[in-house]
């Protein structure tokens, strides 16, 4: 038997609740990345944890893909070595919560290896099928875990919501257009037009 994966009796396990009422097992980070180590979960496979929940991911389609690569050689060409940036990274928030934002920057100093909700410096989404999900259930999230801006941008109309000042309840959140700068609070130096990428 492999010793990763011990029995629990049913009692001690971690469970929630889902809408309709019915108890579901909950997971933690930990035990996620043991199954995928021992190959139960293939590694390619597209979800988040939250709360201990296992939350399916929709596919990327070319539209998303195309942004975000523009997005990419953006980041690089205009980030100052102190700051790092590492997309689709599992960023773990808490032991039974990571997501999987597009793109994430910090300091270097800290790497990714101390990546965590107060050393973020900036989470950006791109957003086709998940928009509503993403400016949604997802910001609160990241709010939640102090994340002290995130941008959602609309891989169809360009437009982009700026969320800051995480409170436990949400943030405060402004839209940019796609002709307009984006800038970073905490990535001095970095600005974005949507309206230049083609």
């Amino acid at each position: 038997m492999n010793e990763r994966f011990i029995p629990v009796a049913t009692s001690e396990l971690r469970t929630t609740q889902a809408a309709e009422g019915l108890r579901r097992r909950a997971f933690t980070v930990a035990e996620i990345e043991a199954m995928v180590e021992a190959g139960i979960i293939a590694e390619n496979e597209r979800f988040e944890l939250i709360g201990g929940e296992v939350v399916p991911m929709s596919p990327k389609g070319l539209r998303h893909e195309r942004l975000k690569t523009w997005v990419m050689r953006q980041l690089a060409r205009q980030l100052p070595d102190t700051i790092g940036f590492t997309p689709e990274t599992t960023f773990r928030l808490s032991p039974d919560t990571f997501l999987e934002p597009d793109f994430v920057l910090y300091d270097t100093t800290v790497g990714l290896e101390g990546l965590n909700g107060a050393t973020c410096l900036l989470a950006i989404e791109i957003a086709d099928t998940s928009l509503d999900y993403d400016k949604g259930r997802k910001a609160l999230i990241f709010s939640g875990f102090g994340i002290p801006e995130i941008w959602v941008i609309d891989a169809v109309t360009r437009l982009t919501t700026v969320f800051r000042d995480p409170t436990p309840i949400g943030y405060r959140r402004v839209v940019v257009r796609p002709e307009d700068a984006l800038t970073a609070l905490n990535a001095p130096g970095l600005e974005l037009r949507l309206s230049d990428y083609s």
